[in-house]
């Protein structure tokens, strides 16, 4: 400490000088998360008509199964509609759109997207297609192909590749 420094009235007295030799080393951030290391969101899937494969997302592709009810207090509030694509399946998506548009669902629910399964092999048919088409215009609509696996029972497979955005979603990567 040095002791030939000449104090100014009314300022405070100098401090010691500490000196350090070497490289300081500053403290370490922690990295930034990793887009990889995040926790995937978690959904309740609810169905909108019976059949409508929500057993077999959940299974697949994890989170809570809520059959044709809307989630409980417990339940992730991130909500998936699922049905297949069929005249009746597709009607029963619009109609539960219709209840979320009008306030009519549960207090607390955020509905993310609709999931249409495939319930035949092949194309759909025009005037389906054109009801998917306006489902679309509403919501982000997940597609998830035929499985015939998935028809015997056989859920251990990866998921299908050409539902390969709601895997990312769901975060059940291949």
């Amino acid at each position: 400490m040095r002791t030939d420094m000449h104090v100014q009235q009314g300022q405070p007295e100098p401090g010691p000088k500490i000196w350090i030799r070497g490289p300081v080393a500053l403290p370490e951030e922690p990295p930034p998360p990793s887009p990889s290391a995040a926790v995937p969101r978690r959904f309740s899937w609810v169905g909108t008509h019976g059949g409508a494969g929500v057993s077999t997302l959940a299974a697949v592709y994890g989170g809570h199964d809520c059959g044709r009810n809307w989630p409980g207090p417990a339940d992730p509030p991130s909500v998936l509609l699922v049905a297949r694509t069929h005249a009746a399946g597709l009607a029963a998506a619009l109609n539960a759109l219709e209840v979320f548009r009008r306030g009519h669902a549960p207090h607390g629910l955020d509905l993310d997207a609709v999931v249409l399964v495939a319930d035949a092999p092949g194309r759909l048919p025009r005037p389906l297609a054109e009801r998917v088409k306006v489902i679309e215009s509403v919501i982000d609509v997940y597609r998830v192909p035929w499985v015939p696996a998935w028809r015997l029972g056989d859920l251990s497979g990866q998921p299908p590749r050409e539902a390969e955005a709601l895997a990312r979603l769901t975060g059940r990567t291949r």
